[in-house]
């Protein structure tokens, strides 16, 4: 947009505006105002657009934000005040308004299908279905009220339901890790995932906290609401609906097949399919390069879950601060063999949950309900590997690889679905039991990097690396294992109007990159076809 432009419609953004951590932010405005150093003005709108916490020094914590604003003039609350363009502290704000894409010259004559209904695929048939292209989604797992009890089941009495779990069903894998919605991308579609997931019920404070979370006990209202309104618009969501195989006609996609909640296999017509089945689908991806889709290996991490006491964590972030949010953080080390360890996915205020998709096999996750008071905080503490560390050279590789370890961790756990766990004083002493069930869980390059980082991450959090820290295995799904072709023009794979995207693809690593892949699919569908009425 044009800065001029901006400017003329009186909006400004001003950074680093703090307030006490006693302070309220209706304080906002007039910090801004005393940062302006003028008193004939008046603000009369203002955005927070983020807030972090400061907490390099521990006996001065501060909030810090970045706030949008527009002001009047304090004697004629009709005029609108127009700043100098060079006020320091202060730029015209961006426009931060999501803007549909053209429709494109070829008539659609069938309906696109989506499969998978995580982030990606909630997001591409949200989009899809509010401009009237109907889009059927395929979700192999249920609903997520029944996805619930699915999960629920599991962890109480161990009955894997293998299409219905902790990765598949109404959500994804993203809903039982607790929504976490940080992000490395720069992407203007992010405003725009915020914004819906807002609409649908998570709390407005994910439009600008530093690390906004929603809640696993929040999203299952904030799908099943994405939901309603796709289906509203035209859309359908088949649950219960696995996909079984792509049909190929003259170098394009014309259909697939999936079997359906009865057991029957059906047909359906398409011009575009897009692929969002996420990092666990590992049939999907063994059928899909089977049919000719072209795939590449792609590294991915391997792990524990670590988990401390919440106290710990706040009182080595915070100091003795009181009124704060749960402390997280992030860490990393690079190891003398060449191997980075680092945390990922942390959970403040979580528990760390068995997330398994496929029978005999074990894998662990971390989560957090929106109120993250369970009193304790947890994290992957990851290893990479390596595409040379793949028993082959096929595509699938990376997916031998994660299964080994995951069949090792329910061996060793006792083939009951619960977890090898220990204690880091245990596994660094390679002491008893429980330690060798969680280190033969792991590759030997994993369990030697672990043992060489954790003295390093203790000094950067103090406690981290006590001998009370629970280390629990395996965490093998931090990202896929695959990544497939796609132009970047198109988006399209190895057949026309196939889009993989998404997690599963390759294309992101977690819920807000997924969303915005499956936005930018959904675009190039729109962007290439147009529907009549």
């Amino acid at each position: 947009m044009n800065i001029d432009n901006i400017s003329r419609n009186n909006r400004y953004r001003m950074q680093q505006v703090k307030l006490g951590i006693n302070e309220s932010k209706d304080e906002l405005p007039k910090k801004i105002l005393k940062k302006l150093g003028s008193k004939d003005y008046v603000i009369s709108d203002y955005e927070i657009v983020r807030e972090s916490i400061d907490a390099r020094d521990k006996n001065d914590i501060k909030f810090v934000y970045t706030v949008d604003f527009e002001l009047i003039s304090k004697r004629n609350h009709k005029h609108k005040v127009t700043l100098p363009q060079n006020t320091k502290g202060v730029s015209p704000a961006p426009e931060m308004v999501y803007v549909d894409v053209p429709a494109g010259n070829m008539r659609l004559k069938h309906r696109p299908v989506i499969v998978g209904f995580g982030p990606c695929g909630m997001f591409a048939g949200l989009i899809l279905a509010r401009r009237g292209y109907r889009p059927i989604i395929l979700e192999r797992g249920n609903k997520v009220e029944q996805r619930v009890e699915d999960v629920r089941k599991f962890w109480d009495e161990g009955v894997l339901n293998t299409e219905s779990n902790v990765q598949f069903g109404e959500g994804g894998a993203g809903t039982f890790s607790d929504g976490k919605l940080t992000t490395g991308i720069k992407d203007s579609r992010i405003r725009k995932v915020l914004r819906e997931l807002v609409k649908a019920g998570a709390d407005p404070d994910i439009m600008y906290k530093q690390k906004p979370h929603i809640g696993t006990d929040v999203l299952v209202e904030v799908v099943r609401n994405i939901r309603k309104e796709i289906i509203a618009c035209g859309g359908d969501v088949k649950f219960g609906a696995r996909f079984e195989e792509l049909v190929i006609g003259d170098g394009k996609v014309c259909g697939l097949c999936y079997t359906n909640a009865s057991g029957e296999t059906l047909e359906l017509e398409t011009d575009a399919v897009i692929m969002a089945m996420g990092h666990s689908a590992r049939d999907t991806f063994r059928t899909l390069n089977a049919q000719g889709v072209v795939m590449k290996q792609k590294p991915f991490s391997i792990g524990v879950r670590i988990e401390h006491p919440q106290k710990l964590i706040d009182k080595a972030q915070y100091g003795e601060a009181k009124g704060l949010p749960p402390a997280d953080y992030k860490l990393s080390y690079h190891c003398e063999n060449g191997r980075g360890v680092y945390t990922f996915c942390m959970c403040p205020g979580g528990e760390v949950v068995i997330a398994s998709s496929q029978e005999g096999m074990v894998v662990t996750n971390g989560m957090s309900n929106r109120a993250r008071n369970s009193g304790t905080a947890n994290s992957a503490l990851l290893v990479d590997v390596r595409c040379e560390d793949f028993p082959s050279e096929s595509p699938l590789a990376g997916v031998d690889f994660q299964e080994k370890y995951e069949r090792l961790a329910f061996e060793n756990g006792g083939r009951n679905y619960r977890a090898p766990k220990c204690t880091w004083g245990e596994f660094k002493k390679d002491d008893g039991d429980r330690a060798v069930a969680v280190q033969k869980s792991l590759p030997e390059f994993a369990v030697e990097s672990i043992k060489e980082a954790m003295p390093h991450l203790g000094r950067k959090i103090k406690g981290f690396d006590s001998d009370d820290a629970l280390m629990t295995a395996t965490e093998t799904r931090s990202s896929s294992p695959v990544r497939f072709d796609r132009s970047l023009e198109t988006m399209e794979g190895s057949f026309a109007g196939l889009i993989p995207a998404g997690e599963g693809a390759g294309y992101a690593g977690g819920i807000m990159s997924a969303a915005c892949d499956g936005i930018k699919a959904a675009e190039k569908i729109i962007g290439k076809f147009y529907v009549e009425g």
